[in-house]
């Protein structure tokens, strides 16, 4: 039960009252197994009328039609009472005159129908041999009847009659003439009065006349009344204005037409009291209407109409040809049962009920399946039903056809060359130009075959075939002309050269006389190309088969080789500017990626879409010390070569910032002066992260950038929230840093937005496609960088199918970071006093002892007495030293002091200032940065091969310095001196 009244409870208020009745009583009769159901409402007098019913035959309803309000009939007692009444027919004392019900427990369940606040009728269920409706069932009807009545739409407001003026007034004298007179029913007692000119229309004597209903009643034709009485009924019940045209018995015995319009008044409690109007004689207007319908009826197109049930109630002589039948035989039938219309195909039903629906007409040409005539159909709603008519159109549609297919026949090359002109206008490329051509000339000439070419030097080179064999196009390409030639001959002259057949081509160029034959082509136009007064190339266009050229064609496809001549020349010129652009754009970024053993890469840069100009995206990854490595991305807005320009000023920017070992949100701060200093108007996101090996900590620093994606070794798929962010030229230091937690085979994945935004997709839906990828390709993220050149296909392929033409660049790096592990990590603390050399050097020939880099120790024993040495003397604790095994050696000596050291050239004279020059003799690299505490001094060692062998040390001192005398081979003896503390340096 519930699932019905919701399915109830989802249909709209305002659907017509038919409608809310048969769905109520279908709903009734399905879910109580009842044999049917009846809806009553009030009528004229207060009687009961029977407006709707389902499930049952005539003989039971027939003497339902009208029920006494007073009577013992159930729906009568529930309305009256305002109370649920069962009723058994068997026992009924009314069962004779609604004849025998065959089962036993048959009777009716009625419930009164409230609307407005009052019951205006009842709804009434003929139930079987169930017997009466269980307390869950007569729920049910309660709740229906309630629905019924919320949805019937009764007036909420009833109007009373206005007052007209007085029997003497003008408006009074002005009706007289015109025969309109008023009248005026008591619903309650059914007490009627008429005036005079009532009297007079219906032909009856003031002395004769009887004031009831019944003395009206009377004059109506019995043919119309019915139909007036129900029209009543229905301005009463719905507060509507009662109108109704009949016929009525004049004081001759003859019937003339009457027309009567009027209102019901109501009381305050919304209870019907009286009905009054006009009524005047419509005698002329109803001749005029039945001339109309006379021309109608012999009209040469086909109309009817059909009631509000698809029942046919007109046809004229022409739809009663193509229904099939005589109006006699279609009157009252269902249109869609005519066997005519169901040959029709099925749109013809739709359009009739899309027309009835939306309450507009609608018009349509359909087809007849038998005759194959074509018939112009208009459907046009009305309050009552649908009228149609259709018209044939065969001989009219043939007429349209001839004429159309002249007038493509005319017009088509038109058409063609003006989509050429449009798309030469938008072509960009030399390649959009030959498409272009070859898509809008050769078909409307019937010609297969087409060959664009432009001189350099003395050859003609392809810029564009199509029709030809791939072997023949290389012939073409690069040819110098050693003999008579048509391409040649026409760029010469500058004069178009048409050559209808294989013959004349032969006759012309006897030497050529194999050309056709390779070439497939029996009719050629030579096109010269001509731009700013000079003649650059040539377009030939190629036939199957022979055609003479008419004059008219000749003259058009030399027009049309003017405008391929401006198209193309535009065309180069940009590809020559395109060309540089990407060689500027390509040298810009990184040639290749580093091999570096604390993260393997891979990267994709993407230019904009063909037309587009040349990007400021673009990607980085910077080998630092300590087994740290910065990568970037980044993006500055718009396209062109300034913005090109910019990208390398920001990338060597970042790459001299990156080694000073700066902070993240220090760079970014750095970078965020660079760009606010190009001026107004520049602007760039950026993304720099950087990963330490060595604690598997990525440290992030975003402006205006979307955010990195991280997918673990687990699968996982992590995608930190992109807050509020200013980009580059816009952004107010400081900026915020995130500190993400790489695992061992972790993939970071770096990117700009052309990557996942574009005009039909937001960037929110692009990033969680990214992430789904990232997701769906966990298998593949394990490997080396051919596995990571494969993610990058898979990521490029899914966010920017080779079928989407894009409107910003788009940059990719993907990197899979690697741990330094702990044996290949050595850590120690140092005191802060002269013996923390020695301890150093201790440290360190045990630990590389260890690593099987005997071989280094010497060196790194220098090499670290000198650092110790350093920050012993002008540096300040607590100091540490840190030595690492990976790819090379790395020796890290830390301290509390932020005083950089600076390298210098000494003098001969001076007694120190050679630390670091030796350091630097000593080392691959070294350098500087910062740390939470202070600083740290770093060296990188390569190591040995094979067979290498470690440089003595003393070698290298006296070859540093040659006068110093010698030095002890015991680097206890070393000191460092340095002059004065300076910012950073690497070197």
């Amino acid at each position: 039960m519930n699932a019905r009244l919701a399915l109830l409870g989802t249909v709209e208020p305002g659907i017509a009252e038919s409608e809310v009745f048969r769905l109520a009583l279908q709903h009734l009769v399905g879910e109580l197994g009842a044999l049917g159901a009846m809806v009553h409402l009030c009528g004229p007098g207060s009687v009961l009328r029977l407006v709707s019913a389902t499930g049952l035959p005539l003989f039971l309803t027939r003497p339902l039609e009208i029920i006494d309000p007073e009577g013992a009939m159930a729906p009568a007692r529930a309305l009256r009472h305002a109370k649920d009444v069962w009723m058994a027919l068997e026992a009924s004392e009314q069962a004779d005159s609604l004849g025998r019900i065959p089962w036993p427990g048959t009777g009716m369940a009625a419930a009164p129908l409230p609307s407005g606040g009052r019951a205006v009728g009842a709804v009434t269920v003929v139930m079987g041999s169930q017997g009466e409706p269980t307390a869950e069932q007569w729920d049910f009807l309660r709740a229906v009847t309630t629905w019924t009545g919320e949805r019937m739409g009764r007036s909420a407001s009833p109007v009373s009659p206005s007052r007209g003026e007085s029997s003497g007034g003008p408006v009074q004298r002005a009706w007289k003439e015109v025969r309109v007179g008023s009248w005026d029913w008591n619903l309650g007692t059914g007490e009627l009065a008429w005036d005079e000119a009532v009297m007079a229309l219906y032909g009856i004597d003031p002395a004769d006349f009887v004031p009831r209903i019944e003395s009206w009643m009377e004059v109506v034709h019995p043919d119309d009344l019915p139909m007036t009485l129900a029209a009543a009924e229905k301005a009463i019940r719905d507060g509507t204005v009662y109108e109704a045209e009949y016929r009525a018995r004049r004081r001759d015995g003859t019937y003339g037409w009457t027309q009567a319009r009027g209102k019901a008044a109501y009381d305050d409690l919304g209870n019907p009291v009286r009905l009054v109007g006009m009524a005047w004689d419509s005698n002329e207007s109803r001749s005029t209407r039945e001339a109309l319908s006379r021309a109608l009826r012999h009209m040469s197109d086909g109309f009817a109409s059909v009631d509000a049930d698809w029942r046919i109630t007109y046809a004229n002589l022409e739809a009663e040809r193509e229904l099939g039948f005589p109006e006699e035989e279609l009157l009252g039938r269902v249109l869609w049962d005519l066997p005519n219309v169901q040959k029709m195909p099925g749109v013809v039903e739709a359009r009739f009920r899309e027309a009835a629906a939306a309450g507009k007409p609608v018009g349509f040409e359909i087809q007849a399946p038998d005759t194959g005539n074509w018939f112009h159909v208009r459907v046009v709603p009305g309050p009552d039903g649908v009228t149609f008519y259709a018209a044939e159109i065969t001989e009219k549609r043939r007429q349209d056809a001839e004429r159309a297919a002249a007038e493509r026949a005319a017009s088509e090359r038109a058409a063609r060359i003006a989509e050429l002109t449009a798309a030469l206008a938008k072509a960009t490329t030399s390649r959009d130009v030959v498409d272009a051509v070859a898509r809008r000339v050769l078909p409307p000439f019937g010609a297969a075959g087409l060959v664009v070419q432009v001189i350099e030097g003395e050859r003609l080179y392809n810029v564009g075939v199509v029709g030809y064999p791939d072997d023949l196009v290389d012939r073409m390409n690069g040819q110098r002309r050693t003999g008579p030639d048509p391409s040649w001959d026409a760029i010469q002259t500058g004069m178009p050269l048409f050559i209808s057949s294989v013959e004349e081509y032969v006759a012309r160029y006897p030497e050529l006389a194999g050309r056709p034959r390779q070439t497939g082509k029996q009719a050629w136009a030579f096109l010269p190309l001509t731009a700013s007064g000079h003649t650059f190339g040539v377009c030939v266009v190629g036939c199957d088969r022979p055609r003479s050229f008419e004059d008219e064609e000749r003259t058009l496809l030399t027009a049309i080789s003017a405008l391929v001549a401006q198209a193309l020349e535009r065309a180069r010129l940009y590809d020559a500017e395109h060309t540089r652009s990407q060689e500027l754009q390509r040298s810009l970024l990184p040639l290749e990626l580093p091999d570096l053993s604390a993260c393997t890469v891979a990267a994709r840069y993407l230019p904009a879409g063909q037309g587009m100009d040349v990007g400021g995206d673009w990607y980085d990854v910077i080998p630092l010390s300590g087994g740290q490595v910065a990568l970037v991305v980044g993006d500055v807005m718009g396209h062109g070569l300034p913005q090109a320009a910019t990208m390398g000023r920001l990338r060597t920017a970042v790459h001299t910032l990156a080694d000073l070992e700066l902070p993240p949100d220090e760079i970014m701060s750095h970078l965020n002066d660079i760009v606010a200093g190009m001026g107004e108007g520049a602007y760039a996101t950026c993304l720099y992260a950087l990963y330490d090996s060595t604690t598997q900590l990525c440290t992030v620093a975003r402006a205006g950038h979307p955010p990195p994606a991280v997918l673990r070794p687990d699968g996982t798929v992590h995608l930190p929230k992109a807050g509020p962010d200013p980009p580059l030229g816009a952004a107010v230091p400081p900026f915020e840093t995130v500190d993400l937690v790489m695992p061992e085979g972790s993939l970071l994945v770096l990117y700009t937005d052309g990557l996942v935004e574009s005009a039909t997709r937001e960037m929110d839906a692009g990033m969680a496609e990214l992430e789904r990828l990232l997701r769906s390709s966990r298998a593949s993220t394990s490997g080396g960088s051919g596995t990571l050149e494969r993610l990058c296909d898979t990521l490029v392929a899914g966010l920017l199918p080779a079928e989407q033409q894009t409107a910003d660049d788009a940059a990719l790096l993907v990197a899979r970071v690697h741990a330094l592990a702990d044996d290949q990590m050595a850590s120690w603390p140092l005191p802060e006093n002269p013996q923390a050399a020695g301890q150093a050097r201790k440290h360190v020939r045990e630990q590389l002892s260890v690593w099987g880099l005997d071989d280094l120790a010497a060196t790194t024993e220098l090499l670290v007495s000198e650092l110790v040495g350093n920050v012993v003397r002008h540096a300040k604790g607590p100091v540490r030293l840190r030595l690492l095994h990976g790819e090379e050696l790395v020796c890290e000596v830390s301290d509390g002091s932020l005083t950089m050291p600076r390298i210098r050239r000494a003098l001969e004279t001076d007694e120190g200032g050679r630390g670091l020059q030796l350091i630097a003799a000593l080392s691959q690299r070294w350098g500087t940065r910062y740390t939470m505490n202070g600083k740290c001094i770093w060296t990188e060692q390569a190591l040995p091969g094979p067979d290498d062998r470690d440089a003595l040390p003393s070698e290298a001192l006296e070859m540093l310095f040659p006068d110093a005398g010698g030095f002890d081979a015991d680097p206890d003896a070393l000191s460092l001196d340095e002059d004065r503390p300076e910012p950073g340096t690497r070197q």
